[in-house]
């Protein structure tokens, strides 16, 4: 089943500047989809898109194969900005986590449910009662996620979503954005960093600074074409430039390069 299926995408901001130029995309149900692209690219703005939150100049998306109005499946749509500040605007952090499902009409124990489900997953027990305000931008992002995570969506669209979380944190996110795709959630995250994109994506579209899709393939192919993302302002992931030249299959991260490494895998070092 398409999850997304977006024809023809145009977008201009005011001054007429093109971000989005005749941009399609189709993501099925249960993918991992990178938007890959160098900052300026309209990344932001094509997940925007996709997720309904503008609406483009040309062309349409289409969603679950019904409807081409985001509103109507915002129960399964679920989009977070950059600004985690979008979406903590109430007393407290508990506030800010029960009101999606609050406004899908969950009853109480539902909504209890659930914000005390995804706070223990993302270890925002200890800030529920605090104002969003006073959070670290580290926290205020994992908040702005629960609040996505708690309409239990369907599919869920990310822009840079470890955007300045430590390194702890960093693997509690990722770890979880494992767990939904395992359990089946669509996952798009838009990113300029190649090094998150292996632990995110399985496939990737990417995008060049003319608003168009330059290319498009299985993150391996991609992230291994060095050229390719040298000509879009993108520096290669470091474990694959170390190994460029140097081994049969190169790896995308320090993990995988490890087991590679380690045992039979040294015979892959030429």
């Amino acid at each position: 089943m398409t999850a997304i299926e977006a024809t023809a995408l145009r977008y201009a901001y005011p001054d007429e500047t093109l971000a989005v130029d005749g941009v399609d995309v189709s993501i099925e149900h249960g993918e991992r989809v990178a938007l890959l692209g160098p900052n300026g690219a309209g990344k932001s703005t094509l997940l925007e898109l996709l997720g309904g939150l503008v609406d483009p100049d040309g062309g349409q998306v289409r969603y679950f194969e019904e409807t081409t109005d985001a509103d109507t499946v915002r129960s399964r749509l679920s989009v977070l900005t950059q600004n985690p500040a979008d979406y903590l605007f109430n007393p407290t952090v508990r506030e800010d986590l029960a009101y999606g499902p609050a406004q899908l009409d969950c009853d109480r124990a539902e909504v209890d449910r659930r914000v005390e489900r995804v706070a223990d997953r993302l270890a925002l027990d200890g800030l529920l009662s605090k104002p969003p305000f006073r959070l670290s931008g580290g926290e205020q992002r994992r908040a702005a996620l629960a609040s996505a995570l708690t309409v239990d969506p369907d599919v869920l669209l990310l822009d840079e979503p470890v955007s300045n979380v430590d390194a702890a944190n960093r693997a509690t996110i990722l770890d979880l954005l494992d767990e939904l795709a395992a359990d089946g959630v669509t996952l798009v995250v838009s990113t300029p960093d190649t090094e998150l994109v292996p632990h995110v994506a399985d496939r990737v579209l990417l995008l060049d600074d003319t608003g168009t899709i330059a290319a498009r393939g299985t993150t391996r192919r991609i992230l291994t074409d060095t050229e390719l993302l040298r000509d879009c302002d993108l520096r290669p992931p470091q474990v694959v430039r170390l190994f460029e030249g140097r081994a049969k299959d190169v790896p995308l991260t320090v993990e995988e390069a490890a087991e590679r490494l380690d045992g039979a895998g040294l015979d892959t070092i030429e």
